[in-house]
């Protein structure tokens, strides 16, 4: 196999980000599983999200999109992770309930999450493209979703 070369910010190789509220690995802060959980996972991510066919997982990364002002959902991770954005911007709000701190991200700036910190990201007005990795293979990787930022079942987002 040769070398592939692409560019992050073009359309190609984005596909929606697919989601599985049963993943075992997707676990609810208050203890259990996020598909035990109170929030609909397809319904806050359908249209808002897209995986990037052309970053390859096995290296640890994922390459993402998110839709204008889309907030990812508190969460936290039981590693770190380095987010490093390609183009547009993020703000991200850390700490319970984001009284640590908050700053913008844009494009060719990074920062690290470090593991237990929850935080909620906000895509800014022009979306924001990004690549996210670990320093574990994601196999090891635990997320630990929070209530801030999700559509519950039933419709009403919190």
């Amino acid at each position: 196999m040769g070398i592939e070369f692409f560019n992050l910010l073009s359309d190609e190789g984005w596909i929606e980000l697919p989601v599985d509220q049963s993943a075992p690995t997707y676990l609810w802060h208050e203890g259990g599983l996020l598909a035990d959980a109170p929030v609909d996972m397809e319904r806050t991510f359908k249209g808002n999200m897209w995986w990037s066919t052309k970053v390859d997982p096995s290296f640890n990364l994922n390459g993402l999109r998110c839709a204008p002002d889309f907030a990812v959902p508190r969460h936290h991770h039981n590693l770190d992770e380095l987010i490093i954005v390609f183009g547009g911007a993020f703000h991200v709000a850390w700490g319970k309930d984001g009284e640590e701190g908050s700053r913008t991200v844009g494009p060719g700036e990074f920062w690290i999450s470090r593991a237990g910190t929850p935080y909620l990201m906000t895509a800014g007005p022009e979306g924001v493209t990004y690549v996210e990795t670990w320093p574990e293979p994601m196999a090891n990787l635990e997320t630990y979703w929070h209530d801030a930022g999700w559509v519950h079942r039933g419709g009403t987002l919190h």
